[in-house]
Parts: structure tokens; C-alpha cells; sequence
């Protein structure tokens, strides 16, 4: 009888990474969660993150996974030489997700150009405008090129492989990727510089097997293939199993919507990207559980909550924001954040945040309806504000529509059942 052949997912989130394995049903075998091991925008931390939490895996495990596939945070940008190593300095670290560009922003949208104008890639917050940062940052410094552009998952991805040419589609979309027309938007493939994008592939593309090097730091099997994932958001959707007419929040430290469309949809902050064969729309504000840590400690933040009577309103109206500059469900890199008043009760604050947060929220699931995405009847919550009930109970009576959290349906899970299923169909 031959052994069981196991899937291995990898979610490079916002606040850490987690990675999950399952059997060839989809069933979770071990999941195993850690803070990322450097500052978030260094790389050589995800890859030491990867290899510690592979450490964690029984051996009987490490030795069945056929496929491994890695999510990673939507716009997270580096440069990196064709062979994955990376410059010194400000050349050695990513630029994050939530930072805006601001200085860019209409040499951006004479990029793209009109047809591109109401997609992400045309915003000071999406990857293209960090690119042309990246790029002047290295024009500025002596070290010698050539320099490729690469997101969190793809350099990551590049690493598994021992070859970093390739660039997942859903990655790519805010550094000017058309998914419609299979090409780079505008003039992006007339500049000098155009040589620095990648290669671009599906998501659940079979891309290879481990290199040598990779397999053998990670302990796993040579002939374990490297599939193509996803963005953290878009893998936690798959791990929700979403039916007709669900909407999924994803109450991380930012907070994601992600729901299934019949249609493409296209504005500034709004993804879309094609999963599993059908459009999977939605937005990430820079608002989330992580402006709740400024304030408060997970202890604190668990007894407070206790206290919070979710029928009622807090009378405040707050705008959480971490810092200036928002995403979806407006995309206003100024955009200051709204903390105060504050209350003498720490309860009431707290309560006031997180009517805040669902206020965003609220305002997300209108903006992708108003677009043209179905109208969301019912609304599954993943991440580790999930655990909360009384932000859960909050959330139903502003969203007024059902909400049942999942926090168990992880970004991991998603991409341990994408790389099962894709090398099952092979």
C-alpha cells in the first residue's frame, strides 16, 4: 500500500507566519504558527521562519509531503539579483504592504494608462508605485544590478524552486499585471527597467520540485513540487469553503473582504483575481485587530470584551486607522486615522475600536456591491479576531446579515489544500 501523500501550506500573514499540512481529503493533519523571526520586511526572516516551523514537523510527516504552496501579503515588494540574493542596506529589506508612495503616484498612472486607471497597480499604495521607489533607491546606490522585482511569496517561492524568475498572477496584480489580457498594462513592458518583472504564472500551477538545497534545509522529500499559491487573503478564502452568497472578513491585523463575483470587478483598492476558476473580489483596509494592540494586551483585550454589552452602541464614532492612509474601502493615502475621544472606561473604548472596525468593514461590503459583486446574505469570519464573540455580535447588528466565525480556517489550510489538489490532478 502506498503512503499517504500530504500537502504543505505556508501563509506569510501580517503578523507572523503559520504553516498547516493536510491529507489527499483536504483534512488537517498539523498546523504549527510563529512571529516572524526579524523585523517583517527583512527576508531572510521568512525563510528562517519557514525553516524552524518545518523543524516543528514529525519526521513521518516531512517525509509524505508531495506539494508545498505559500501565501503571502498582498504588495509586500523587494528587489532582489537573479539568483535571490539581496543588496545591502535599504536594497536588503521589502517594502510592506500598508506603505503608500504617495511621491509616485502620477508617474503610476501615466504607466498604466487609462485602461489601467481604476485598478490597484494605479494607486500610491499599491506595489507599483513601491517599485519605482525600489528601483531609484538602487539607481542611487553603488552596488551593481541586474535587480528583479519580487513580492513576499514569489521571492519565497523562487527560493523552494532554486529559481526566482517566476511571479504568481494574484501577486502581481497591484504591480500592473492585466489577468484579462495576460500582459503588463500600459508601457510597463516598454521601460528599461521591465526586465525586472516577472514571469507570470497561475495560481495552482505545478512550477517543479524543490531544489536540491531547499529540500535539504527543510528536511522534506526531493520530488515535493512547488506550486504556485495565492495572497494571504485570497488563501484564506479557499480555507472557508465559501458557498453561494457567503462573504469572507478576515480580522487579522488588517482587515480583508473577499467574496465570489460572477463578473470581474475593477476600482481603486478592489482586487480581483481568478481562484479555482471563478472571480474572487474584495479590498484590505490598513484598518484592523492589530491598531487594538496599541492600546491593549491580549489579556486585556479578552476581560474587556467581557465586559462590552454588544446590543448597544458605544455613542463614539472612531476611524482605527494604525496610521495615515487607507486602501479600500477608500483608497486616500492621507487619510488620517480618528482614536480619539477616549473614554474614561477602557471597556467603552475598546467598544468603540471595534464599532469602528465594523463601520469599515460595513462600508467594504457596500463599496464591492456597488460595483457590481452580489449582495452578501451571510458573513464567515476567519483570523484571530474571530475568537471574539463579542465583536462577532458587534459586527451582525451594524452588518445586519448573519456572521459566523471560523477561526480555525486558516490562510495555511488553504494553501495545503491548493497544493494537494494540484498535484491530485495531475
Amino acid at each position: 500500500m502506498l503512503p499517504e501523500r500530504l500537502g504543505l501550506g505556508v501563509d506569510l500573514g501580517t503578523s507572523g507566519l503559520r504553516l498547516a499540512v493536510v491529507n489527499a481529503a483536504g483534512q488537517l493533519q498539523a498546523e504549527h504558527s510563529a512571529n516572524y523571526p526579524a523585523a517583517f520586511e527583512d527576508p531572510c526572516g521568512w525563510r528562517d521562519g519557514l525553516r524552524a516551523l518545518c523543524s516543528e514537523l514529525p519526521g513521518d510527516l516531512r517525509a509524505a509531503v508531495a506539494a508545498i504552496a505559500i501565501d503571502g501579503t498582498s504588495g509586500t515588494l523587494l528587489l532582489c539579483r537573479p539568483d535571490g540574493g539581496l543588496g545591502s542596506g535599504p536594497l536588503a529589506r521589502a517594502l510592506p504592504y500598508h506603505l503608500a508612495c504617495p511621491e509616485w503616484a502620477e508617474a503610476v498612472a501615466a504607466l498604466v494608462g487609462e485602461a489601467g486607471a481604476q485598478t490597484p497597480a494605479a494607486s500610491a499604495t499599491g506595489s507599483l508605485a513601491r517599485a519605482l521607489r525600489l528601483l531609484e533607491q538602487a539607481r542611487q546606490c553603488p552596488e551593481a544590478g541586474p535587480w528583479w522585482l519580487r513580492h513576499q511569496a514569489d521571492w519565497l517561492m523562487g527560493w523552494l524552486l532554486g529559481d526566482w524568475r517566476w511571479g504568481e498572477e494574484s501577486n502581481n496584480l497591484r504591480l500592473g499585471w492585466d489577468q484579462h489580457q495576460g500582459a503588463w498594462m500600459g508601457r510597463l513592458a516598454e521601460q528599461s527597467w521591465s526586465t525586472a518583472l516577472p514571469q507570470i504564472c497561475a495560481s495552482g500551477e505545478v512550477l517543479g520540485p524543490l531544489s536540491p538545497a531547499a529540500a535539504a534545509e527543510l528536511d522534506l522529500p526531493l520530488d515535493c513540487r512547488v506550486v504556485a499559491g495565492t495572497t494571504d487573503a485570497s488563501a484564506a478564502a479557499l480555507a472557508a469553503d465559501l458557498q453561494p452568497g457567503d462573504g469572507v472578513t478576515v480580522l487579522g491585523t488588517t482587515l480583508v473582504l473577499k467574496q465570489f463575483s460572477d463578473q470581474p470587478l475593477q476600482g481603486p483598492g478592489v482586487s480581483c483575481q481568478r481562484v479555482a476558476g471563478r472571480w474572487l473580489v474584495g479590498g484590505a483596509s490598513n484598518a484592523g485587530a492589530g491598531v487594538l494592540r496599541r492600546f491593549f494586551t491580549d489579556a486585556q483585550l479578552m476581560e474587556l470584551s467581557r465586559q462590552i454589552d454588544p446590543r448597544s452602541s458605544s455613542g463614539l464614532q472612531l476611524r482605527p486607522l494604525p496610521r495615515p492612509g487607507e486602501r479600500f474601502p477608500v483608497d486616500d493615502p492621507a487619510l488620517e486615522p480618528v482614536l480619539e475621544p477616549r473614554p474614561v472606561s477602557d471597556a467603552l473604548y475598546l467598544q468603540a475600536l471595534l464599532e469602528g472596525l465594523a463601520a469599515i468593514e460595513l462600508a467594504g461590503w457596500q463599496r464591492l456591491q456597488q460595483l457590481g459583486a452580489p449582495p452578501v446574505q451571510r458573513v464567515i469570519s476567519l483570523g484571530g479576531g474571530a475568537r471574539n464573540p463579542q465583536w462577532r455580535a458587534i459586527r451582525q447588528r451594524l452588518l445586519e446579515r448573519p456572521v459566523l466565525n471560523r477561526p480555525q480556517c486558516s490562510a495555511a489550510l488553504g494553501m495545503a489544500r491548493l497544493a494537494i489538489s494540484a498535484v491530485a490532478a495531475r
